[in-house]
């Protein structure tokens, strides 16, 4: 009887200690889950800011973060990243945002280039055969409504469009909009053939839809852009890994252009346009993770 009480009791201890593990290993685990933050994505309202942003949050959720996006425009997605309330935004356009770095100095960086030649102008259909220069555009205002169609308010563009319209003396004034608001305005001048003049960039898909050209800029008012990662400088300390990632993030143009089509044109699933991506581009997925 003494041995049965003596092996019931060895089993006892013998499972308090088993289920005491499981608990430390069980705590252990959730710990480590909670080390993990999560990290905001700003996501301004352009076509070109969606590929990298979706592709970045994939990748930063198979790391084991919780990631969310914040819509913003460019001046407002800024100033989130110089409080922290936004950790990265992987759609830069320098040197035109280089106010908001000069600005936030103290609290955001430039971490990485996404992609270092991104071309941005007036543009016109090519139907308007004798629209070469922004120069040509000196006389025939009164065609075009004197308006020039914009982008939204708040982004630094919008205020070198307005210079670009001092410098070259034109009889015009911009008109402001979302993205897709100014493509809108301009197909409808399109369909028509109209004269109509407006701010394009790759990427983008109306190189792909519409026939239009860049024209030249004599003035060099419009630089070729380098688009960058920018991140909050605290990202560095509180996320390393996360970190080294954006730091060794790029991306074609040619890709964002490709998976902007599949987006808007094709209306693929972003998650999926990006997921694929990720899927053939295996090798530089491990590179920018230093793996």
């Amino acid at each position: 009887m003494k041995k049965v009480v003596l092996t019931l009791s060895v089993l006892l201890v013998m499972f308090i200690v088993g289920c005491s593990q499981q608990n430390n290993e069980a705590n252990g685990d959730e710990a480590g889950a909670e080390e993990k933050q999560t990290i905001t994505l700003g996501v301004t309202p352009w076509t070109s800011t969606v590929p990298p942003t979706e592709i970045a949050q994939i990748i930063l959720e198979d790391m084991g973060y919780n990631v969310e996006q914040t819509q913003a425009d460019a001046g407002s997605t800024y100033i989130g990243l110089s409080r922290g309330d936004i950790d990265v935004f992987m759609d830069g356009w320098f040197p035109v945002h280089d106010v908001y770095i000069e600005k936030y100095s103290d609290t955001i960086e430039e971490t990485a280039v996404s992609y270092p030649e991104a071309d941005s102008g007036l543009v016109v259909p090519t139907y308007m055969e004798d629209v070469n220069s922004i120069e040509d555009l000196k006389g025939i205002e009164a065609d075009l409504g004197n308006e020039l169609y914009g982008i939204e308010e708040g982004a630094s563009i919008t205020e070198e469009i307005d210079g670009l319209i001092d410098s070259y003396e034109l009889d015009m004034k911009q008109v402001n909009s979302s993205e897709g608001g100014m493509i809108a305005q301009a197909m409808r001048k399109m369909e028509s053939e109209e004269p109509v003049v407006f701010y394009g960039w790759r990427p983008h898909t109306m190189f792909n839809k519409f026939d239009i050209k860049v024209l030249e800029d004599p003035k060099g008012v419009f630089e070729t852009a380098s688009v960058k990662v920018i991140t909050n400088n605290e990202i560095q300390e509180t996320a390393p890994d996360a970190y080294e990632f954006l730091s060794n993030w790029s991306i074609s143009i040619n890709d964002v252009e490709e998976m902007i089509v599949k987006i808007e044109e094709e209306e693929i699933p972003k998650e999926e346009v990006a997921q694929e991506w990720i899927d053939n581009n295996q090798d530089k997925v491990e590179e920018m993770l230093g793996e």
